[in-house]
């Protein structure tokens, strides 16, 4: 888990593990950040999120993110959106773009004239029965090999430009770096971005749509 704040150069990273629940979440935060000076929180989730609110548990932390309230145990206003919509806001960069996050799955979104919509790419089917995050997430890297990877990546990304018709793709998550060249019409997004969308979800004059 990392924690972002205005003029920081650095994100302070905290332990999470697979059965962090939102009140180890909140302890943490407070703990580590009571020298800090902040009036609003804005929280990446890695899961979907409709209408501000968690869909599900995420599959790699622990139960109870259902309902509670952030606001209530934080004791200050909450935004919570979808962590690669996160990202994607903070990488935006006018005109259509799509954002692909490559982690330990698929994140995706697209902002489309400062509109910002969540997505939900990694279990479409794409290929001998297996989806799309079956070819570009992590299992498939350790499956595979790198090279091979690689070119699952570009083939993933030619398929998605090609249905959803963006102007620009950027990759991002932690293994976006493995990519030494890049497909066509792609950027490689980098640490500041989700920072970035953090801080835009509280920008007053960008347009976006949440889910």
């Amino acid at each position: 888990m990392k924690l972002y704040a205005p003029g920081q150069s650095a994100p302070l990273q905290i332990d999470s593990g697979p059965k962090m629940t939102p009140r180890e979440l909140v302890k943490g935060v407070k703990t580590n950040t009571s020298s800090w000076k902040y009036d609003v929180i804005s929280i990446g989730y890695p899961g979907p999120v409709v209408h501000g609110k968690p869909l599900n548990d995420p599959a790699n932390l622990g139960k109870g993110w259902l309902g509670f309230n952030f606001e209530k145990a934080f004791g200050r206003p909450v935004k919570i959106i979808n962590d690669a919509a996160m990202q994607a806001l903070g990488s935006y960069r006018g005109g259509r773009m799509l954002f692909l996050g490559l982690g330990t799955g698929l994140g995706s979104a697209m902002v489309v004239e400062g509109v910002l919509e969540p997505m939900e790419l990694a279990h479409l089917p794409y290929k001998n029965g297996k989806t799309f995050e079956e070819f570009v997430g992590i299992a498939a890297l350790e499956r595979v090999g790198e090279k091979k990877w690689v070119k699952n990546v570009f083939d993933v990304v030619e398929q998605l430009k090609n249905a959803l018709q963006p102007e620009y793709v950027v990759l991002g998550g932690g293994n976006a770096k493995r990519l030494k060249t890049l497909p066509p019409e792609t950027i490689c997004g980098n640490n500041e971005d989700a920072r970035r969308g953090g801080l835009r979800l509280w920008d007053r004059s960008s347009r976006q749509k949440r889910r």
